[in-house]
């Protein structure tokens, strides 16, 4: 199908083929259903067909299957005649095994190449979010991430935020007057949040060298889109952490990408694997931020494909922006259940032949309904498609498989190394030491005056005794009592208390150097 990615057969004896119009891919879209009904081979199928038609595509690997998008097919696969079978039923003509070009990916750098972000990049909104902030602790992060910007301290990995925020808390009288309420306890909890984080894997993730978009949107020697696949089966461990990331890479797409309007075919494809871990207890500021995106990033040439269980689990105000829809089977087991599947039933145009509640719940595996958008971007009449068999390998590829793929990735060996440049860390160090520096030279420059002083009072006390008397006893009681307060404080300057008023005092004039 010349400019359409077919996705099977629909209408009467499944004749008709079924397709997605790639005008319109980047209007995004929804593949929804329950657990084992078809989600992951429909994700396979498109991601293939994005690929032939030149466009590279970006997915997470929740359980470890689509890395078979790296392997072709095989006729001894226990399903090739099932396959066969139905490719002929639904008029799949051409069909065949093949491989398609992958890249692979992994936070932790096991299964793919490691990806990164410095903590600047993904800036105090998401960090929050990542880290379950309170509204004041959030507060706290705004107030580190503008002093940041102001003194010209690069934010890089976890030890320059935590550094930056140690420095916060130590000056938080004199920030709290300009930016509001620093409180110790804010900054602790944070520093505990980031403990957490860095437990979990943060240190590898918040590093450089950073991911550099234009390797995810790169097109294979052949003219294929190369399909970048997220390792995430151990990611899912950390829900959030993985929910954030991929907020993060959808809005550095946002932000970077220039204006296209509507292409004949998207730049990138983005799809979002468990998409309900994205909107679990999330502020409605996220919330907000997620719908801006969506609604404005299509212009852009991004088309963004949520996979979730249920239609509900997305937003009303983001489902609306949602125009291209498979919906795999939904289970009605109670009242509630009922309830979801006719206000995702309630969502399509109306097909006279049958009707949508009873599809929806009737759909076996590999079947679902469908409605893309058609021409002008009017959302087309709800049909039930049977969806057609993948081209590449049905499950995961082997650890031989993947380790050729990463050996002769376009991107081997960029990201492999991580990089630590000159930050906040190592520039607050260097600060910090510089102000000690100078308090014990003050403090050394204070002692040697006092020792001259005595010396000179000792000498004034030698020649007091050739004036008058009465002179001489006033001179006397006037220089043994300021000398007896002098020795008093230089006494006091010479121990420990002394010390610590010397560099209490300098320390707050060079501290914000």
């Amino acid at each position: 199908m010349e400019n359409n990615i077919f996705l099977g057969g629909g209408g009467v004896d499944y004749a008709e083929k079924q397709g997605l119009t790639l005008k319109y891919a980047n209007r995004h879209g929804l593949i929804a259903g329950a657990t084992g009904t078809g989600k992951t081979v429909t994700l396979q199928i498109l991601a293939e067909g994005f690929s032939s038609a030149g466009v590279p595509v970006f997915l997470s690997d929740v359980k470890g299957d689509l890395s078979g998008l790296a392997a072709a097919g095989s006729e001894g696969f226990k399903l090739h005649d099932a396959f066969m079978k139905r490719a002929g039923q639904i008029g799949f003509d051409d069909y065949r095994y093949e491989a398609f070009p992958v890249t692979f990916w992994d936070l932790f750098g096991e299964q793919g190449h490691p990806v990164r972000a410095t903590v600047a990049e993904m800036g105090p909104l998401l960090l929050s979010r990542l880290m379950q902030l309170s509204e004041a602790q959030e507060g706290v992060m705004n107030i580190a991430f503008r002093v940041a910007d102001e003194q010209g301290l690069p934010l890089l990995d976890l030890k320059d935020l935590q550094s930056l925020l140690v420095w916060v808390g130590e000056n938080s009288g004199e920030l709290s007057l300009r930016y509001g309420n620093v409180s110790a306890q804010s900054v602790g909890a944070i520093q505990r949040s980031l403990l957490v984080l860095e437990n979990q894997g943060g240190t590898q993730f918040f590093a450089e060298p950073a991911l550099d978009l234009d390797d995810l949107m790169s097109v294979a020697p052949d003219g294929r889109g190369q399909i970048n696949v997220l390792a995430a089966d151990k990611l899912m461990g950390a829900p959030r952490l993985y929910a954030t990331f991929l907020l993060w890479l959808l809005s550095e797409l946002f932000e970077t990408l220039p204006e296209v309007g509507d292409p004949d075919k998207p730049k990138l494809v983005f799809f979002f694997d468990e998409a309900h871990l994205l909107f679990e207890d999330a502020p409605k500021a996220l919330v907000d931020k997620v719908e801006q995106v969506a609604r404005l990033i299509r212009s852009k040439g991004v088309g963004v494909y949520f996979i979730t269980q249920n239609p509900d689990d997305v937003p009303e105000d983001i489902l609306g922006q949602l125009g291209n829809r498979v919906q795999h089977a939904l289970r009605a087991f109670t009242a509630r259940d009922r309830k979801a599947l006719e206000r995702a039933a309630e969502t399509y145009r109306p097909n006279g032949r049958f009707d949508t509640v009873d599809a929806i719940r009737d759909v076996g595996v590999g079947e679902a309904v469908t409605s893309m958008l058609e021409d002008k971007g009017v959302p087309g009449i709800v049909e039930r498609t049977l969806i057609r068999p993948p081209s590449s390998k049905l499950g995961p590829i082997d650890d031989a498989t993947r380790k050729h793929a990463l050996a002769t990735s376009p991107v081997a060996g960029k990201y492999e190394t991580p990089l630590d440049r000159k930050s906040a860390f190592e520039m607050l160090q260097e600060r910090a030491e510089k102000a000690a520096k100078e308090a014990e030279d003050a403090e050394a420059r204070a002692e040697e005056q006092s020792a001259a002083e005595r010396d000179f009072n000792a000498g004034r006390r030698y020649s007091g005794s050739r004036v008058e008397r009465s002179s001489s006893r006033t001179r006397k009681k006037t220089d043994s009592f300021g000398g007896a307060v002098l020795d008093v404080v230089v006494k006091e300057l010479k121990g420990t208390t002394g010390r610590r008023i010397v560099r209490g005092i300098l320390g707050g004039l060079f501290k914000g150097r």
